[in-house]
């Protein structure tokens, strides 16, 4: 069964997309903060502290990239790929999820990374459930941050429920992984491909749980990952003059993640900046003031993850439109390996079924 493709015709898509980007332009004008007062927050930026954030931002992505790298140690059998290759894959996934819809970024960096490995079948599914195993590992750094928040911070309300929320399912995730990875037979999967390729990247990747050292490190690296991110959020404030304590630095860059789970249009721009504005209300900052700030921390986030993955793009030899398309290669991939899997495990059974073969 074929899910719901996107128009290929480039005039369709324009059709589709326009009227969303019109509806949420007049949703700007009409609930919108006011503008006049917005642009008026970057006359005193002092714009060394943005740097100075675009910086740590970058630091937070190579450490990122390392616990990812950690995590493919686990699941693939040597030569291992070296660590420029992985930050390479690493950049051009950023890449693809700061321009491209759908997060689709996270099968880029598996393509990037799988042109440059030796292995045979397998391969593209192992990678990609490293990817998932490298997400789950946001988890703790995320449930410490929580907790860092709900203890220190001035919350809204409507904020106490959506970390709360978020946090359930969080645990509820991370509990179903350390279930999972202590399971090694391989279940018959007789779903749709979809459903195919996520228990296969799940079960793949999770491997590196059998590992509690390259675990442990993997989490040590998104723990550090998410501080630099935490302080680039801080510093940031120094641009706008803003004082607030670290706690609100924290609750700014837990409510920017929960508004950026579900892209529900490019960049969530707009939802994410009244993410950041309406708690720093709380702490005496203008709603315009931090709605003007949360434009550039959505902007420091993208140069980062940009610049980074336009640099390895090019370096990789790729364009932008094989970008577009790594994807759907990806997933062929998947379906052939999940499909693989299942006949395997299919003829597994057959003698303890007593079939003759």
């Amino acid at each position: 069964m074929n899910g719901l493709r996107i128009p290929r015709n480039p005039w369709v898509r324009v059709a589709l997309v326009l009227p969303m980007f019109a509806g949420i332009a007049l949703l700007f004008w009409w609930r919108g903060p006011d503008w006049s007062v917005v642009y008026h927050a970057f006359d005193p930026v002092n714009w060394s502290w943005i740097a100075l954030a675009v910086g740590l931002n970058l630091v937070s992505v190579l450490s990122r990239a390392v616990a990812w790298r950690l995590t493919i140690g686990q699941a693939l059998d040597p030569p291992q790929p070296a660590f420029h290759r992985v930050f390479s894959a690493f950049g051009v996934g950023l890449l693809g999820n700061a321009v491209l819809p759908g997060r689709i970024g996270e099968l880029a960096r598996v393509a990037v990374l799988r042109r440059r490995l030796p292995h045979g079948r397998g391969t593209s599914a192992a990678l990609a459930g490293t990817v998932f195993a490298h997400r789950l590992f946001d988890v703790v750094p995320a449930l410490l941050l929580v907790a860092y928040v709900l203890l220190t911070a001035k919350i809204p309300h409507w904020a106490v429920t959506s970390l709360i929320v978020v946090s359930g399912i969080g645990i509820g995730l991370f509990t179903f992984a350390m279930a999972s990875a202590k399971r090694h037979h391989r279940p018959v999967l007789d779903g749709a491909g979809p459903v195919k390729r996520l228990v296969l990247m799940a079960r793949r990747g999770l491997s590196v749980m059998k590992a509690p050292l390259a675990a442990l490190g993997a989490i040590v690296f998104q723990c550090a990952g998410w501080f630099m991110q935490l302080l680039a959020v801080y510093v940031a404030m120094r641009a706008f003059d803003v004082h607030a304590p670290l706690p609100a630095a924290g609750l700014v860059l837990l409510l920017m993640n929960v508004a950026t789970i579900f892209p529900l249009w490019p960049g969530n721009i707009g939802l994410l900046q009244a993410a950041v504005a309406l708690p720093l209300v709380q702490y005496g900052v203008a709603y315009s003031v931090g709605f003007a700030y949360g434009l550039v921390l959505q902007v420091v986030e993208m140069s980062v993850g940009v610049g980074v993955g336009l640099v390895f793009l090019a370096r990789e030899g790729l364009s932008f439109a094989t970008l577009r398309g790594m994807p759907d290669a990806t997933n062929v991939e998947l379906d052939a390996d999940a499909e693989a899997d299942a006949r395997e495990e299919s003829d597994a059974l057959l003698p303890r079924a007593g079939v003759p073969g």
